[in-house]
């Protein structure tokens, strides 16, 4: 697959997840098969005006390529802005997020909002598209409601204005995460435009994904809320798509993804930074492990690498003797 000049090694894509696809866990993703890791949202006018913390959400390594970077706002000047310095920090791919329905996002006009204004939308990708030369993506919604009409208006827009490939999350902006999401509108965007279509949600297990392939003809499959704390479903998608065995994720596959989460993250924040981060996030990976509600107990006040790497062993070993 292709995303105007970027080719793809799969049909697998990681989700832009506020607070969680930061460069180490993009690193999991991409060492666990996914062929193409996205930024978290990153705004606009941080950029244009010289945050130092939203420009850090910038920071990539030669490892993660290709890398989606996504952004949100509302001002076409803005947006054509903050696009060319995408481009410029070396991302492969700039996204549009059309789809946030968080309140403080959406109040600015940005987001989902965007689809209940298709001029101000137009008027937005026109700009952006004339700013960078790299491929141009969209993130989308259904829309306000469950027709779909927003979506596939958008669809078009997008391809008009020069869009390289569009990913649709195919749940209103009032559902947020709830509900069930309607691939049937992932099928219909599929049907009315010529540029690839990347379906989105309630892919929960790895066979998820290969359903929702044949459903909707989608071109790929992007995962994201199922990937926190099991990075490994890339390479059980990918398993899939080949007609293998879907590879399990034991023990030591288990515990061995969650030190590296770890070093990477101190590698990265820095150890007092990534060890209060890893408080909350290294129970990601215990979940239906026996006894896990204890271990999230215990890392709740690490404050060292060598500390947090002790007790994900004493950890290791007790599912050891368990599962033996």
């Amino acid at each position: 697959m292709k995303i105007g000049s970027v080719s793809l090694d799969n049909i697998t894509v990681l989700a832009p997840l506020a607070g969680i696809t930061n460069l180490p866990f993009r690193l999991l993703a991409k060492e666990a098969g996914c062929a193409l890791v996205c930024s978290e949202m990153i705004s606009a006018n941080g950029l244009v005006y010289k945050s130092k913390k939203t420009a850090q959400l910038l920071d990539s390594v030669p490892e993660e390529k290709p890398l989606s970077v996504q952004i949100f706002g509302t001002e076409p000047s803005i947006m054509a802005e903050a696009a060319a310095m995408v481009e410029s920090s070396g991302a492969d791919i700039l996204d549009i997020n059309f789809g946030c329905s968080v309140r403080k996002v959406v109040r600015t006009g940005a987001g989902s909002a965007l689809m209940k204004e298709p001029d101000r939308a137009e008027a937005l990708l026109r700009a952006v598209r004339k700013s960078v030369a790299i491929p141009l993506t969209i993130k989308i919604r259904t829309g306000w409601d469950n027709s779909g009409s927003q979506a596939i208006e958008i669809a078009r827009i997008a391809e008009s204005c020069g869009a390289d490939a569009i990913t649709v999350h195919p749940r209103t902006a009032t559902q947020g995460f709830s509900g069930k999401s309607d691939w049937s509108v992932i099928a219909a965007i599929k049907k009315i435009i010529s540029i690839p279509v990347i379906g989105n949600g309630d892919i929960v297990i790895p066979e998820d994904a290969i359903r929702m392939r044949n459903q909707t003809g989608c071109d790929a499959v992007m995962i994201g809320r199922s990937a926190i704390g099991n990075p490994w479903i890339f390479s059980q998608v990918l398993s899939l798509t080949r007609g293998e065995p879907v590879p399990c994720a034991d023990i030591p596959v288990r515990f061995g993804i969650m030190i590296k989460y770890l070093e990477k993250s101190v590698k990265y924040f820095g150890e007092k930074h990534a060890c209060h981060m890893m408080r909350s996030r290294l129970g990601w990976f215990s979940k239906g492990l026996p006894h896990s509600s204890s271990f999230r107990e215990s890392i709740k006040r690490i404050t060292s690498e060598n500390e947090a790497k002790q007790i994900i062993n004493s950890y290791m070993h007790a599912i050891d003797g368990i599962y033996s």
